[in-house]
């Protein structure tokens, strides 16, 4: 069992950054794939980012690339998403997740994750 608790969200302008945290229990959290979602009213929660168990691997849903950052300590248990010139289009509701190891395509899919925290509010005014 994984319990993940993310951290770091608020309400920033247009080109500010912030730094997600996500905080995990579990020793197989450090063996799988961690990813982070987002999700504003009235639609699916989407893929942001991925990152494999090891960290040397990162994928990017292109609107966010060259924008935001991923990255674990895994002695620490952490998956961090660092998130730079942000924009009102990434106000939303942050999740990160974790899941066994990943591979392909699987690792943008909301279903193959198998432990959520409770999501961390982003707000960005223009």
């Amino acid at each position: 069992q994984v319990q993940l608790v993310e951290s770091g969200g608020g309400l920033v302008q247009a080109g500010d950054s912030l730094r997600l945290s996500c905080a995990a229990s579990g020793r197989t959290f450090s063996s799988g794939t961690a990813g982070w979602f987002r999700q504003t009213p009235g639609k699916e929660r989407e893929f942001v980012a991925a990152i494999n168990w090891s960290g040397n691997s990162t994928y990017y849903t292109d609107s966010v690339k060259g924008r935001f950052t991923s990255s674990r300590d895994n002695a620490k248990n952490t998956v961090y998403l660092q998130m730079n010139s942000l924009n009102p289009e990434d106000t939303a509701v942050y999740f990160c997740a974790a899941g066994r190891r990943m591979y392909g395509s699987n690792r943008y899919r909301v279903r193959n994750y198998d432990y959520w925290g409770q999501g961390t509010q982003v707000t960005v005014s223009s």
